[in-house]
């Protein structure tokens, strides 16, 4: 029955707001316990955190011998990540962006969308082509080791105050950051296939089904997260979580697909991939320009994105 979509849908959009409310508390009374800079949490585990939807739709299509999703999935995902996820929370709530994230963070993920272009000019991403991925993976895993480390030492004595004033416990600190993550991904799953079938008994076709709700669906854990993080005072997080979630996508989970099968990159996903490398240099040029995303920015990105979903409707 339609209705109850209607009703599922309404309850996948619950466990969004409080799944994303209970992570972004965790994650950043985790760093603040640790003197670990938000930004490193971002980057790492609300990142890897909600980027679990697509790492499960690519990641298991490989298993099952569909690699062909993966490039679409991936890429789809890290425009929809940049140009609406970043366009809502800006218009809502301006991000100040740290200058190591505009310095290092941002060209890394604009770096990595060209070598993953360059890879996959062939038509595959081959067995080869996933090593260098997982191996540059690597490289920016230690990285982020490298600035929690820093971040834990020039940080003690602000986290210790930090700790007088909010006394809460880490394995309680872990345990939200986990049943967050948990809710968010089950709220993605539920919210996406009630969404489907509503747009299903409306007449919806599949590829516009594909093209809006499903993308918007797998991408909702970041946009709930980046949007609460942003309105607690968090930008570090709402920012990193958008420049990890599309590092961790390219690296992670094209790389762990290659290494199991060998992933198809059609020439249609070579003007995807071009586009997505475009938002992400446009995304860099405005933290450059504002030191953040204001209103503005927001305001484009969302302009942007629907000259993009004009031209794959045509």
């Amino acid at each position: 029955m339609i209705f109850v979509q209607f009703l599922l849908l309404a309850l996948g959009f619950a466990m969004l707001i409080k799944g994303a409310d209970w992570f972004v508390s965790g994650a950043a009374g985790i760093a603040t316990r640790f003197g670990i800079p938000q930004i490193v949490i971002g980057l790492t585990i609300v990142a890897m955190g909600t980027s679990a939807p697509e790492a499960a739709v690519s990641i298991s299509s490989s298993l099952a011998g569909n690699a062909d999703i993966t490039i679409g999935n991936i890429v789809g995902s890290n425009i929809l990540n940049i140009l609406i996820i970043l366009g809502i929370t800006a218009t809502m709530v301006p991000i100040a962006v740290a200058r190591g994230t505009i310095k290092v963070e941002i060209p890394f993920m604009i770096a990595i969308s060209v070598v993953l272009l360059l890879l996959g000019l062939d038509g595959n991403i081959t067995f080869i082509d996933a090593l260098i991925l997982i191996g540059l993976f690597a490289v920016y895993m230690i990285y982020l080791f490298r600035q929690a480390k820093s971040g834990i030492s020039s940080g003690e004595n602000s986290a210790e105050e930090e700790h007088h004033r909010k006394p809460k416990k880490v394995p309680l600190l872990i345990l939200l950051t986990a049943v967050g993550v948990v809710i968010i991904v089950f709220g993605s799953q539920i919210t996406v296939n009630a969404a489907t079938e509503i747009a299903k008994f409306f007449g919806a076709s599949e590829r516009f089904i594909g093209l809006t709700v499903v993308a918007l669906g797998t991408s909702l854990p970041e946009l709930f997260t980046s949007v609460t993080a942003a309105k607690k005072g968090n930008a570090d997080i709402a920012i990193g979580n958008i420049v990890g979630s599309n590092i961790f996508n390219i690296l992670f989970i094209v790389g762990i697909s290659g290494l199991i099968t060998t992933v198809p990159f059609h020439p249609d996903f070579i003007t995807d991939t071009i586009i997505s490398i475009g938002a992400s240099v446009l995304l860099w040029v405005f933290c450059l320009i504002s030191k953040g995303l204001r209103r503005y920015a927001g305001i484009i990105f969302l302009v942007g994105y629907a000259g993009y979903f004009i031209y794959l409707l045509r």
